[in-house]
């Protein structure tokens, strides 16, 4: 490393510091409070290649898959094709990406004509288009179900927009307006973010930015190989499921292999179930995503996150398996869903080796619901909550109550913004007492939630797992209650919402939904032997 390791650590910071401020930029300019309350985003600064080198304190489902958007982008647009002022467009899973409604917009950073980095902010997007409103569809069984694909795409040029390529884009979503300053606020960030990294040239200088980008990655690398080495060589294999979807309905299996070497990890994914019909598949770019989280919580968490700390990490997938369906199928919900069954594969995998550094079972579920349909003021509103419930317990304390875990890491919309912007009302929020798994150490408890609908043209779509496959209580511990969503109609009949519906609601409807509690840690009869 020829750079001074000073200034490799004061352009880290700085890095760093401009992408945490792209986040920031867009939660407090953005148009929908999927963004700007409850923060469905994330941000990152790579290098001229695709290496990520900087990201935001934002979710890490999002942050994995940026690790791959830029070379998967860069493969599809050559770098000599890219200019100053150039802001582009994508959401195709298989651009290094997850699901559609997770927007990308990218600007390539210049230092005079050398290309030097890049700005990618990532945002969910409230409504993409497709069959149903807020773009997930339950009963999809293809990718053109669940909304418009947009391929890479320049849509501003020497920093003045395309209004023609806008427009297409604005003509295919719902809630058109809400949509569009979403979009400009994530183009004001990546200018922002360009700034910052010009500033820091000037600083500088390009030539000591680019050496301590490479320095940055090969420092992480290293690390990360020194905390796989401290690991014991061998084989080791988990399984999770997602609740149903699989033939005849039954749950679909998520299997990894994982197999340690010296300063080097393979993940092999192929025994994972067929891809299925509905919308559960997810890509191999979430796989990695799961498999650096893991690694990085289990092996590195002081490592800082960029693409040298994922090199010693080799990751196979089964093409036509729920990981790898191929770009045909749909996906929407494995995105936030299928991606935590990854992660609670590899927890159980680890677990026999490194099982008093990890918790039990949680709510590893975004526990989405949607309500659409007009707002208070007539126009489109699409009001998009994933919802926190119980961490599991660990070896030394119970778990948290109400938090989103593991890739997960969205706010709660406030009550306030609920109820001025929506045609509903929330009637109750309390602690779902009892709800997390007994043990030495007491699971976290869920929420309830009870919405009520004061509108009519309002429907409901839940995209929610750990429904009938509860969160796993650790090493005698008790399972977590499962996920429970009932709707109460306005002539009081209630029925039992699957984990995956496009449901109509009626002016005095009502929807409750329990989100599960916590496994518990070790059995309880330890806590009256040792007392």
């Amino acid at each position: 490393m020829s750079v001074d390791p000073f200034i490799v650590e004061i352009i880290r910071n700085a890095l760093t510091s401009a992408a945490e401020e792209m986040s920031l930029v867009v939660m407090r300019s953005a148009r929908s409070p999927l963004l700007r309350e409850a923060g469905d985003l994330s941000s990152a600064l790579t290098d001229h290649r695709g290496g990520l080198i900087a990201q935001g304190h934002d979710v890490p489902v999002h942050l994995g898959v940026m690790a791959f958007t830029i070379q998967a982008f860069l493969a599809r647009v050559p770098a000599e094709r890219l200019r100053p002022g150039d802001v582009w467009i994508l959401n195709l899973p298989d651009v290094g990406g997850n699901h559609l409604p997770d927007v990308k917009v990218i600007r390539p950073v210049f230092a005079g004509d050398r290309l030097l980095a890049f700005a990618v902010q990532l945002a969910h997007w409230a409504d993409i288009g497709g069959a149903a409103p807020g773009s997930y569809y339950a009963a999809a069984t293809d990718a053109w179900m669940e909304g418009m694909r947009i391929p890479p795409t320049r849509i501003f040029a020497d920093d003045k927009p395309d209004d023609e390529k806008i427009g297409l884009i604005l003509a295919n979503v719902r809630g058109a307006a809400e949509r569009e300053g979403d979009l400009l606020a994530q183009v004001a960030a990546t200018r922002v973010a360009g700034r910052r990294i010009q500033e820091i040239v000037e600083r500088h200088g390009a030539d000591t930015v680019a050496e301590a980008m490479a320095a940055l990655q090969d420092i992480s690398e290293a690390q990360m190989r020194a905390a796989i080495t401290a690991l014991p060589d061998g084989v080791y294999e988990g399984v999770d499921y997602l609740d149903d979807g699989g033939p005849g309905d039954r749950p679909v299996a998520i299997r990894v292999r994982v197999e340690i070497s010296g300063d080097r990890a393979h993940f092999d994914w192929s025994g994972t179930d067929d891809a299925i019909a509905g919308p559960l598949n997810t890509t191999p770019s979430i796989a990695g995503a799961a498999v650096f989280y893991v690694v990085k919580a289990l092996a590195g968490s002081a490592i800082q996150p960029n693409g040298g700390c994922y090199r010693p990490l080799e990751i196979v997938t089964r093409p036509g398996s729920v990981l790898d369906p191929g770009p045909d199928k749909p996906v929407v919900g494995g995105n936030h869903e299928t991606s935590q069954r990854a992660v609670d594969a590899l927890f159980k995998a680890f677990e026999p080796v490194l099982g008093e550094r990890m918790t039990a079972g949680g709510n590893t579920s975004a526990g989405l619901l949607i309500f659409s349909g007009p707002g208070p003021n007539g126009r489109w509103a699409t009001f998009y909550e994933p919802h926190g419930g119980g961490e599991g317990a660990r070896i030394d304390r119970d778990g948290m109550s109400v938090v989103r875990v593991h890739l997960t890491n969205v706010m709660n919309t406030p009550v306030e913004v609920i109820e001025a912007e929506y045609l509903l009302r929330l009637e109750r929020q309390t602690l779902r007492h009892g709800s997390g798994g007994a043990g030495r150490h007491k699971g976290g408890e869920g929420q309830v939630r009870i919405y009520e609908v004061l509108g009519d043209g309002i429907s409901l779509t839940t995209m929610f797992e750990r429904r009938i496959v509860p969160p796993y209580g650790l090493r005698g511990g008790a399972d977590g209650a499962p996920a429970r969503a009932t709707l109460v109609s306005v002539d009081g009949r209630r029925t039992d919402l699957p984990g995956k519906a496009n449901v109509p609601l009626k002016r005095g409807d009502k929807v409750i939904f329990e989100t599960p509690g916590g496994g518990g840690y070790g059995p309880a009869s330890g806590i009256a032997a040792a007392e």
